[in-house]
């Protein structure tokens, strides 16, 4: 461990030497430029009087912000006209007077964005190949990764950061916080300890449960279980609550000031949308096989196994069936279904739902008969009734133990976690695990992101960052805000309350102050505690701590502005959340490839800009358009104008369900990646209108060196470049089955097809693919 924190400290190496090639290169034209231009100033003095600055600049307000843009406008490359190239997109700029920022920061720019292309494709074509083509031929995927995109290199970066953090030593007066990062992070590098410990572990908390009947077999009596049971031993040793039926605190819908009591369909092993497909699937097969050598590992027979866990994927699969898809799910008040306790027990009487709460509940709280509880699906526990009834207990019991092994196998020993690999590269095409450390950091990250996240912001977080995203957010509100103003189809009434939730919607950047405070993370992690020489102990006592911090706060208000629920800076994300109508962005995004000072704004309200837009309209995709201003289920739509919104989304659900990807022979899921689309559609169109409004306040910015397009061509460049991606065909296949998001590509091709000013800018001709006569608009 001390080796590899020296080699984390002296990895920093000079400013020249962590330079590529290509921006080696850029910045050797750049200085030749500029001492050419002093050289030729200081001749022109001797022999003339009159004396002009060597930088040029497109306009006063370059100079004036030059604080805010930190950008070096030197001469244009190269002086023989004859020797330059006329790009068919600079619309006759006359290149002498372009001013070209040599900035490091627009030299790195620069670089990447090159790297990134492929300027052999016609950007009216397909703009993603023409601003991504390079990636995807020059990126090699790691054998440990399932993919590469612009979010995991940002991810990469910070799991060095934060693994520096951690690795340093821990001091005697160290806050308990930074203690538990340090215990955690400890146990999980302790593979000496893991390796000693062996299976013996899980074995133990088996037995505990009430034993896997597939490895007790004569041993294990059915007289003794009933899943009832076995949920509430779960909730006391730390494992999960809801493999046969979800059980969760959350706020209720119709009045977000309050929690309520939730209750939903299962978790399940594998996803539905696989399940679903029956035994014979390759992936589900690839899990049956899974299944079985984890349990011949911990001790059963194979014959025994194959032939009982074969029944115990049977019942998963029905609990699959009695599922409602995705596609289902999208209509909250579908999912809003009120009813007291003493309801809840006179519609499903197979289970005493007062003691059942009360016992996951642990005392933390109580409900009588008159407690209303929210059910999600009614079919789902009806049926479920109905699958238990009819079902052995011992399939019903090595159903569930085999899950509770699943969810352990990462914190054992090698030999299982070997078998766990194999799996997954059957599910998402990796061959090898990421190294040791890296692991160590994901799972403290994860676990103690409070914590961990507070270690992130006080050393490398970038404070003007913060200033200048929140201005970027004004700004794209206020894009969004004239878009509502101007839209034809949406009646006064609906507009007026679009506005106000618009306005009302919460910010929140970087991280809380909160992080900066000791004794408030001090008091957030009172009582827990973490052994350093117990990995899965550890995990366990801090799934039992969330779970405790969950379930006891079903009597407290909801404070939407909580520092706990925005505690996660240490993350390259963002989100919306409907019911507290805000929008979030972690400090880890705000770096890299979305986000930089030293570089033209263009670039960076292309990147991080359409990710702000993009969570802005997510308020008004077809999931957040129900929820009011303060985040209440309400319909506030009226009809007609509801009737034209479903239109256009249709619009989006049909265009993005026609894009078929064509290395694994599937098409695009319309109907779950249109929450999605409808943002990156809206999202694209706010960060380009308030680039175009920044403009006009602050006047054209400089071009970057050895990049010939305008401003406006490199907010489109620097948007692509947010999406370029390389999957494998094993990670295409598992994100189009399961997945909210479209591939990379089409988060390019959908999103500027349907933009007029992307082609007015690209002079793409009408009926181009990337400018089609029929565009799909919401907003």
């Amino acid at each position: 461990m001390t080796t590899s924190m020296k080699q984390t400290v002296i990895k920093n190496p000079t400013w020249w030497k962590r330079r590529s090639a290509m921006e080696r290169g850029l910045t050797i034209v750049a200085v030749t430029g500029v001492l050419l231009c002093v050289a030729l100033a200081v001749g022109l003095a001797v022999v003339a009087t009159a004396t002009g600055p060597c930088d040029i600049s497109t306009s006063n307000s370059v100079v004036a912000n030059r604080e805010m843009l930190p950008f070096t406008a030197s001469a244009a490359l190269g002086s023989d006209p004859s020797s330059r190239k006329t790009s068919i997109f600079t619309k006759g700029d006359d290149e002498d007077k372009d001013a070209i920022c040599f900035s490091p920061g627009c030299v790195h720019t620069a670089s990447k964005v090159l790297e990134n292309m492929n300027p052999e494709v016609e950007p009216c074509d397909n703009f993603y190949e023409f601003a991504c083509g390079g990636f995807e031929a020059s990126t090699i995927i790691p054998d440990d990764k399932t993919s590469v995109n612009t979010f995991s290199v940002i991810s990469d970066k910070l799991q060095e950061q934060l693994r520096a953090s951690i690795e340093e030593p821990l001091r005697d007066d160290e806050p308990k916080p930074f203690k538990l990062v340090k215990n955690l992070y400890k146990a999980c590098m302790n593979k000496t300890a893991i390796e000693k410990a062996g299976l013996e572990p899980l074995q133990k908390i088996l037995k505990q449960l009430g034993g896997w009947p597939v490895i007790e077999q004569n041993n294990w009596n059915e007289n003794e279980f009933n899943w009832v049971d076995s949920v509430y031993r779960f909730r006391k040793v730390g494992y999960s609550v809801d493999y046969f039926l979800d059980f969760s605190i959350g706020v209720d819908l119709k009045n977000s000031t309050k929690r309520v009591i939730d209750f939903d369909q299962a978790s399940l092993g594998l996803s539905r949308e696989y399940l679903s497909k029956g035994p014979e699937d390759k992936i589900v097969k690839a899990y049956f096989e899974y299944m079985i050598d984890i349990a011949v590992i911990l001790g059963a027979d194979k014959d025994v196994a194959t032939r009982e866990l074969s029944e115990s994927l049977e019942f998963e699969i029905k609990l699959a069936n009695i599922s409602l898809p995705n596609e289902k799910r999208r209509n909250a008040t579908l999912l809003y279904n009120p009813m007291t306790v003493a309801e809840l027990k006179e519609k499903y009487p197979s289970v005493d739902w007062k003691e059942y709460i009360n016992m996951l509940l642990a005392g933390s709280v109580h409900v009588n008969d008159d407690e209303t509880v929210i059910v999600n699906v009614l079919t789902y526990i009806s049926d479920f009734e109905e699958l238990v009834k009819n079902t052995p207990k011992k399939v019903q019991a090595n159903y569930v133990m085999w899950r509770v092994a699943g969810a352990s196998v990462s914190y054992l020993n090698e030999h299982i976690r070997k078998r766990q690999l194999e799996y997954a590269t059957a599910l998402s095409g990796k061959t090898e695990r990421e190294a040791r450390w890296k692991e160590c950091v994901d799972i403290v990250a994860g676990s103690l992101a409070s914590s961990t996240g507070a270690l992130y912001v006080r050393k490398y977080f970038k404070e003007d960052a913060k200033k200048n995203a929140v201005e970027m957010v004004a700004d794209i509100r206020q894009e969004f805000t004239k878009i509502l103003e101007k839209v034809e189809w949406m009646d006064e009434k609906t507009r007026k309350a679009a506005l106000e939730k618009a306005a009302s919607m919460a910010t929140h950047i970087a991280y809380p102050d909160e992080l900066l405070n000791d004794k408030k993370l001090e008091e957030f992690y009172d009582g827990l505690e973490l052994n350093p020489d117990d990995y899965i102990g550890s995990i366990l006592n801090l799934t039992l701590f969330g779970t405790e911090y969950s379930f006891g706060r079903l009597r407290k208000p909801v404070n939407k502005s909580d520092w706990v629920s925005h505690g996660r800076p240490a993350i390259v994300n963002a989100f919306y959340s409907s019911i507290e109508n805000s929008i979030q962005f972690p400090a880890g995004i705000l770096q890299g490839t979305f986000f930089s000072n030293d570089r033209p704004r263009y670039m960076n309200y292309g990147a991080i800009g359409f990710v702000i837009g993009h969570e802005i309209t997510h308020g008004f995709d077809d999931q957040g358009r129900q929820f009011d201003k303060e985040g209440n289920l309400v319909d506030w739509w009226q009809p007609e104008t509801k009737e034209r919104y479903l239109e256009k989304a249709e619009c989006i659900i049909y265009q993005y369900g026609n894009y078929t990807v064509e290395s694994v022979g599937l098409n695009l899921n319309g109907i779950n990646t249109q929450g999605e689309n409808i943002a990156d559609n809206g999202g694209i169109k706010e960060a380009y209108l308030a680039y175009k409004d920044w403009v006009k306040r602050n006047g054209p910015e400089p071009k970057l060196p050895g990049l010939k397009y305008t401003p406006e061509q490199m907010f489109w460049v620097s948007a692509a470049n947010t999406w370029c991606s390389k999957y494998r065909p094993e990670a295409m296949k598992l994100r189009i089955t399961t997945g909210f998001h479209s591939p990379g590509q089409f988060r390019v091709l959908g999103p500027l097809s349907n933009m007029k000013e992307f082609a007015a800018d690209f002079n793409c001709p009408t009926g181009s693919p990337m400018n089609p006569e029929q565009k799909c608009s919401v907003w």
